[in-house]
């Protein structure tokens, strides 16, 4: 994998959330619960992940196992960070999971977060 690459795209991907998610009308000022996906096919080497993910200092949900729409099954979990809607904060955490699910082999899956009605 080219990390270089795979960051460079993250990060547009996650300007567009952002965006989307203000034009939609949501909170600026809001705290969000970003949830960083992560999968694999090996359960002990998705647990290892999750371990460093805490030790990284990340709130991780315990990992299970997934099946997929085409009958696969993987195994999960998410590391969740409570944040307001700051691109350099966000990609800091992006770059961060990305480098040790490298590390990790095990497959970094984007984030994702709620809409949060505007409190005004």
């Amino acid at each position: 994998m080219d990390f270089e690459k795979e960051f460079a795209e993250l990060k547009v991907e996650a300007e567009e959330i952002i965006d989307n998610l203000l034009e939609d009308g949501s909170d600026p000022d809001a705290v969000y619960s970003i949830e960083h996906h992560f999968a694999g096919d090996d359960f002990a080497q998705l647990e290892k992940a999750a371990i460093a993910a805490f030790k990284l200092g990340y709130d991780v949900s315990d990992p299970e196992e997934v099946e997929l729409e085409d009958g696969q099954t993987v195994f999960a979990f998410d590391c969740v960070v409570e944040t307001e809607l700051d691109i350099d904060t966000i990609t800091r955490d992006i770059e961060a999971l990305l480098k040790m699910s490298i590390e990790q082999d095990v497959t970094y899956d984007g984030w994702g977060t709620y809409f949060e009605e505007d409190a005004s």
